[in-house]
């Protein structure tokens, strides 16, 4: 998760680099990897695309134990706000996301109104769950209800 990233974790970070135009995306996914290199691209091993990465400075200390890197990844899921608009995050983003534009080499970067877009500000064509009709008629439940069972 972007907030669980430590600044100290980015302090060996050069430069980013982006794959694709960034100003087009409401937010990307970053997370750390360990990767065999300080500067090549890496091989993406998730589903979706690798969207960018860091480069670190040619004098990065490799972990003693691994001899890894690492490194920051940027990418998005097939299901992401890019490619469905009208999915799972139609509001909201995930917790791992930042606004591209916020983040820097050793910067983590943050969620922005336009990356976590609120449900106040639906998309267009999308009506928000507490407006529909066959809500409207439903008993609202109590939090944690469970059956009753009389002894």
């Amino acid at each position: 998760m972007s907030a669980l990233i430590e600044p100290a974790e980015l302090a060996d970070e050069s430069e980013l680099v982006w794959l694709e135009d960034i100003t087009a995306l409401d937010y990307v996914r970053q997370s750390l990897d360990r990767l065999p290199d300080r500067h090549d691209r890496p091989r993406h091993q998730r589903a979706g695309r690798l969207v960018g990465y860091a480069v670190l400075h040619p004098d990065a200390p490799a972990s003693p134990a691994s001899g890894t890197f690492r490194r920051r990844v940027f990418w998005l899921l097939p299901h992401d706000r890019d490619t469905r608009p009208e999915g799972p995050y139609a509001y909201g983003a995930p917790s791992e996301s930042v606004d591209p534009r916020t983040v820097g080499p050793g910067w983590r970067g943050s969620q922005t109104p336009a990356a976590s877009r609120p449900p106040t500000a639906p998309p267009p064509g999308r009506t928000p769950r507490a407006s529909r009709p066959a809500d409207r008629n439903r008993a609202p439940r109590a939090p944690h209800s469970f059956p009753r069972t009389d002894d």
